[in-house]
């Protein structure tokens, strides 16, 4: 693929992802309106469900108008998603239509993005093509919210103003998108996706289920620190755009320089040492109150633990299923990532407001822990199947 059709899905990647990462922005905005954390959790609740309806609509639109034109309507729904919550000046249970939105724009993008360009590179260089995709998506969801609440401290702009912003970024990105479908023709047709839900049996009773099970608990402890990183560090010296920055320059420089090292070691080992990195990190935002510095250590833990896991969870969920299966796994895993990014903020939300900080990163840790026990027990059951083979 040439670099200049490269530049349209890349940059329009990077700006949907800011689409996704004002979801960072709602527990400020919300607050701004007089309502509470509580309906943060309730708008992303409706995203959770826009997401169930777009992930499996994926295969179906992707066989028919291709996949980088369904890149393109999710961008415009996700764009449309982010300004919905500006438009709405007040408090109401219909805030959960655009969250609706937003949620099936941005689960539609995260399976039809790397689609489209799967139909466009060839087995040889698909995965760099993969890694630099993933990489402009993760400087978008977090470096995104980091420019925002700079603009929003420092230029006084108000939130609704920034969303507004964030959602012609999107319109923009969806114009990119539609382009690079255009000046890019595809050479592969795209994998067929409607047999997940028959298929899910088979699935579960392999180790696949471990994976799609690590990842649900990975996004918690992702959506968790994210999304109420405003709330969280009330009362202290630190800022959230901190976190976000500190975290987006962490998660990118490690991809580009330890990511093909932690691919060649074994993945087993690698996942442990980045799940206790990721639990490290929840732990360094218990003590944020007492030294500021704990709080740029949180983002740089959670950074490299959860930044570099992920692709190999993924990698891990598509071996231990069968070729047969391998498409119907990976949109089960993505729909259980975005169980925990889009899910538990509702309980989180819930969580923060009745029992407090304290609380809500105490169930974090747990869901950490949980993830790293099912990476053990994984491993072991590995280890069985070997010895009674």
């Amino acid at each position: 693929m040439r670099p200049f059709s490269a530049l349209f899905v890349l940059v329009g990647t990077l700006l949907t992802a800011c689409g996704y990462g004002a979801t960072f922005l709602f527990s400020m905005h919300f607050r701004t309106l007089g309502g509470n954390d509580l309906d943060t959790g309730e708008a992303l609740a409706g995203a959770m469900v826009g997401t169930f309806i777009g992930v499996p609509l994926v295969g179906w639109f992707a066989q028919r108008i291709g996949a980088a034109r369904m890149t393109a309507l999710s961008a415009l729904c996700v764009g449309m998603g982010v300004a919905g919550f500006a438009f709405f000046e007040r408090v109401s249970p219909f805030n959960v239509v655009p969250g609706f939105l937003m949620g099936f724009g941005w689960g539609a993008f995260y399976l039809a993005a790397p689609m489209s360009l799967a139909e466009r590179t060839s087995d040889a260089n698909r995965g760099r093509w993969f890694l630099r995709l993933g990489t402009f998506q993760m400087t978008g969801m977090s470096g995104g919210p980091a420019l925002a609440a700079f603009t929003i401290r420092y230029w006084h702009w108000t939130v609704g103003s920034v969303l507004y912003m964030i959602g012609g970024l999107c319109v923009i990105a969806a114009l990119m998108l539609e382009i690079f479908g255009r000046v890019a023709p595809r050479t592969h047709a795209s994998p067929v996706q409607e047999r997940w839900l028959r298929d899910a049996r088979a699935i579960f009773r392999t180790r696949a289920v471990y994976p799609i099970a690590m990842i649900a608990l990975g996004a918690c402890v992702f959506s968790g620190l994210m999304t109420f990183q405003m709330s969280m560090v009330q009362g202290t010296r630190a800022q959230a755009s901190t976190f976000f920055s500190v975290y987006t320059v962490t998660v990118v420089a490690t991809r580009w320089l330890l990511g093909q090292f932690v691919i060649k070691v074994r993945r087993e080992v690698a996942t442990k040492v980045l799940l206790v990195l990721m639990l490290l990190g929840i732990a360094a935002m218990f003590a944020v109150p007492y030294h500021v510095l704990f709080h740029a250590a949180g983002a740089v833990l959670l950074g490299t633990g959860y930044g570099l896991v992920y692709p190999i969870i993924q990698t891990q969920a598509v071996n231990d299923s069968s070729a047969t299966y391998r498409h119907a796994t990976l949109t089960w895993f993505v729909t259980s990532y975005f169980i925990g990014v889009f899910g538990f903020p509702a309980l989180g939300g819930w969580v923060l407001v009745h029992w407090g900080k304290g609380t809500l990163l105490t169930l974090i840790a747990l869901c950490g822990l949980t993830a790293l026990l099912l990476a053990i027990v994984r491993d072991r059951r590995g280890i069985d199947a070997l010895s009674n083979a």
